[in-house]
């Protein structure tokens, strides 16, 4: 087939196709299947120009659709806000129920020994002191004496957007902290797991016993449903790292730490936006002395249910 056969057989589709484009820059609604068809015909008609020399001006057109078409239905679609729900929708639900096994190891690793720790620090000052300095817990003792106008904080500290941003680095912190020592055949997540059970559980037993509940419980209460959930999965996608290398199955251990770390990506994006999310409540919402502690554990009781409801409910339909 010679260029000018070639170009009157095909051109009007190429005319059509390089409209169909435009009006779907512009926002209009288009026909996408129509569209991805015609895109892989261009492809295809962009290779048998350019391995037959058609001439120059033929090939750059046929390359300006591809890459015009390209841009469009990749770039755009997968980096704008309509991926970024599909993600929250169905994919990160989907993967954390798909790891269910590691989560629920996570959770076991990590409240079974907050409830202890708490429970023993609940019995006198001694096991908080083992775990704790006298001062850190003088410290935690001003944040969250009466009077304060916001609780939660040194009485040193800066403003709501200074606060964020602290929390911020210490949630992602404890979370990289949580699936990178994964690494460590796993044992680095438990540990991770283990440790800050134990320290959170002594710290909120310690300041109940010294009569401090009323202020704590209102404070944790909200984000709580965040980041203990962000922390849990964090932890979870450690040790699915830690399972791909000591249990390989019939694959290279190289080969068995890439597929459990594609398995753990999606636990590490849900743990993070959590994570931020409780970092946004704590420096906004959990802090705030004069919100009725009525209100705060009423909003605590929504989010854990929106927290449950998501993981183990959203996007089921779109996995059928």
């Amino acid at each position: 087939m010679t260029p000018v056969s070639f170009e009157a057989a095909y051109g009007s589709m190429w005319t059509e196709f390089a409209e169909q484009l435009a009006a779907a820059g512009k926002g209009q609604g288009v026909d996408g299947a129509l569209l991805a068809v015609r895109y892989r015909r261009v492809c295809e008609h962009l290779a048998l120009a350019q391995s037959r020399a058609y001439p120059v001006h033929l090939v750059a057109r046929l390359e300006a659709l591809a890459q015009e078409a390209h841009q469009l239905i990749y770039r755009r679609q997968d980096y704008g806000l309509r991926a970024l729900g599909r993600l929250l929708r169905s994919e990160l639900p989907a993967a954390v129920r798909a790891e269910r096994r590691c989560v629920l190891l996570a959770l076991v690793l990590f409240a079974l020994p907050l409830l202890l720790s708490y429970l023993l620090a609940l019995q006198g000052p001694d096991f908080a002191l083992r775990l704790l300095d006298a001062s850190q817990l003088r410290n935690y003792e001003a944040m969250y004496g009466d009077g304060k106008k916001a609780l939660g904080r040194l009485r040193e500290a800066g403003g709501d957007w200074e606060m964020f941003g602290h929390y911020i680095f210490n949630n992602i912190g404890i979370g990289f902290r949580s699936f990178g020592a994964g690494i460590l055949a796993g044992v680095g997540s438990a540990f991770v797991l283990l440790y800050n059970g134990l320290m959170m559980g002594a710290t909120i037993g310690h300041l109940q016993r010294v009569g401090l509940g009323h202020n704590l419980w209102p404070f944790v209460a909200t984000h709580s449903a965040f980041e203990l959930t962000g922390i849990v999965l964090s932890g979870a996608a450690g040790l699915r790292l830690g399972f791909g290398w000591l249990m390989p199955g019939r694959r290279s251990r190289l080969e068995a730490l890439r597929v459990a770390a594609r398995a753990a990506v999606p636990l590490v994006y849900a743990a993070f936006f959590l994570l931020f999310v409780a970092a946004a409540f704590e420096a906004f919402w959990s802090s705030a002395a004069w919100i009725a502690p009525a209100v705060k554990y009423g909003v605590a009781g929504l989010c854990w249910a929106l927290v449950l409801t998501w993981l183990c409910f959203v996007g089921r339909s779109h996995a059928r």
